[in-house]
């Protein structure tokens, strides 16, 4: 497969244009006014965009007055391809050039395998979706993974859960069978862009979003941008010690934010309070199926099980201690609060938000709401397509 741009932007004019209509079609005039190019000029950068098949007409624009305007538009082929690798599921889903989700499809995985099968994996459903959607080319690929990425290398370094994920070429290996450009990132980054991009932060250029899933973490945002810190693994909070005479991690220290209230952590304990016999909730579940998992712990907690509710109250307290240091520190102007284990919802919320109130400095929680995503399962997706546009729209 090809990438169906065929070619970059020819200048930072052409780039700045397709920036701007990844939100949406806009007339000639509009566009002259917010590049500063004159109506010559635009159209002269126009013109040659859409003899290159990057963006078409769409018809006439409403009358500003003087000679008649035209709506532009990203090209309707173009196609981003999102890949967003999970503890547990892989998500797949292609957009068009306005970062919409046009089709997706998603399946159970194990992180465990090791990078080949689960890359497979991926690329078979990459195939199926195509095939569905009628696609032949795609103009880019953004690649989400579960722990930290050098993303100029495009590949994993040291993820604490994942075995044989250090250092594998993960961005050359999907570039190579997608025949396109590929970006790999961090998993909470990605969500943090599509919630800049689509989502409640739309409005905001310095915050955190926090993931709480399989593994915890925070997508740090500086000036509309996704920060990453030196080596790749900024906003790494799920391993934060919160006691050192806590438990131990997966990554091996003890006493980590994820030891208490990571997916395995919840795991450990909704086992052991069911066999334990206080939990009828979740004893009755595990008598059942045989296995728990930290959903059946966010279920039993909607459902009222105050030994669920407990545990939530308790994570939602640990949390809510790291994030009122980051937000001193910090100062963001919004925390979003996303991942799998956001469905605990506002048991969750109301806990993050009384510690980091109560602990952080007034002066900088005064006006920061701390909210959950609005995009849920999809924030990865599109923050995935945002990464790899942003790539694709610059000037070569």
């Amino acid at each position: 497969m090809t990438n169906v741009l065929g070619v970059w932007p020819e200048n930072t004019h052409q780039a700045q244009i397709l920036r701007l209509l990844r939100d949406g079609p806009c007339s000639r005039a509009e566009l002259g006014d917010a590049v500063g190019l004159s109506r010559s000029k635009v159209a002269t950068e126009l013109d040659r965009m859409i003899d290159r098949g990057l963006v078409e007409t769409a018809g006439p624009a409403a009358s500003r007055g003087g000679r008649p305007s035209s709506i532009v538009r990203i090209a309707a082929a173009t196609r981003f391809l999102s890949i967003d690798i999970g503890a547990s599921t892989l998500d797949v889903a292609l957009t068009d050039g306005e970062l919409q989700v046009v089709t997706r499809m998603t399946e159970r995985t194990e992180l465990r395998q090791g990078p080949t099968t689960v890359i497979a994996q991926a690329l078979e459903l990459v195939t199926k979706l195509a095939a569905d959607s009628g696609t032949t080319r795609f103009t880019g690929a953004g690649i989400g993974v579960p722990g930290p990425v050098s993303v100029h290398e495009g590949v994993p370094v040291s993820p604490p859960f994942m075995p044989g994920w250090h250092r594998f070429p993960v961005r050359e290996m999907f570039s190579t069978e997608l025949g396109c450009p590929v970006l790999v990132d961090n998993d909470v980054n990605i969500m943090a862009l599509g919630e800049k991009h689509a989502g409640i932060a739309r409005s905001f250029d310095d915050f955190l979003f926090v993931k709480i899933g399989a593994g915890i973490g925070a997508g740090i945002v500086v000036g509309g941008d996704v920060y990453r810190g030196a080596n790749g693994c900024a906003g790494d909070i799920g391993h934060t010690a919160v006691d050192e005479n806590g438990p131990q991690c997966l990554c091996g220290n003890i006493g980590c934010l994820e030891a208490y209230f990571g997916g395995a952590a919840l795991t450990r304990d909704a086992v052991a309070a069911a066999r334990a016999g206080r939990s009828d909730q979740l004893a009755e579940q595990l008598a059942r199926i045989g296995t728990l998992t930290a959903l059946d712990v966010t279920r039993a907690a909607a459902a009222g099980d105050p030994v669920a509710v407990g545990m939530v109250r308790d994570g939602g307290r640990r949390v809510g201690q790291v994030l009122a240091r980051l937000v001193s520190f910090f100062n963001p102007g919004m925390v979003v609060i996303g991942g799998g284990l956001a469905g605990m919802g506002h048991a969750l919320l109301a806990e993050i938000r009384s510690v980091v109130y109560r602990s952080s400095l007034p002066l900088a929680t005064g006006d920061m709401p701390i909210v959950l995503s609005e995009l849920g399962d999809q924030a990865g997706l599109i923050g995935a397509t945002r990464m790899i546009s942003d790539h694709v729209f610059t000037a070569g």
